[in-house]
């Protein structure tokens, strides 16, 4: 006999309230139903034995970038986002791939915890990284 969901059980007994369901096909799904609930009990009565109670508490792990302070690359590329530059005319002022470029500025936005370039301008102003 395959194991039936709850929620199954439940929908086959309104369907056959709905449907006017023989007697014997009604007894098998409650008898499924009991069957599911005692071992769901007897499951939930294990696991809290099994355990102390005490809640484990969450701690999300730390990003690397987080704890960092930004490369002196990854300034002199907000300096250059600072001045208004995109990452084209970065990377041919510091003879760099478009790419790095790109990979300078999502270190720079995590480090500095910035929403977008511009933030992340604000945010090197403020720390004294950029002039």
């Amino acid at each position: 006999m395959a194991e039936i969901g709850l929620l199954e059980l439940k929908a086959a007994l309104r369907s056959a309230d709905a449907n006017a369901m023989d007697a014997a096909e009604r007894k098998e799904i409650l008898s499924r139903y009991r069957d599911h609930s005692r071992r769901f009990e007897a499951a939930a009565a294990r696991r809290s034995t099994s355990r102390s109670g005490a809640v484990i508490p969450f701690n999300p792990p730390v990003l690397r970038e987080l704890a960092q302070e930004p490369t002196a690359r990854e300034i002199e590329v907000l300096q250059l986002v600072a001045d208004g530059l995109v990452n084209r005319e970065i990377g041919q002022r510091l003879f760099l791939s478009e790419e790095t470029v790109k990979s300078h500025v999502r270190h720079l936005l995590a480090k500095l915890q910035a929403r977008s370039r511009a933030h992340a301008v604000a945010v090197g102003y403020r720390r004294g990284l950029i002039a």
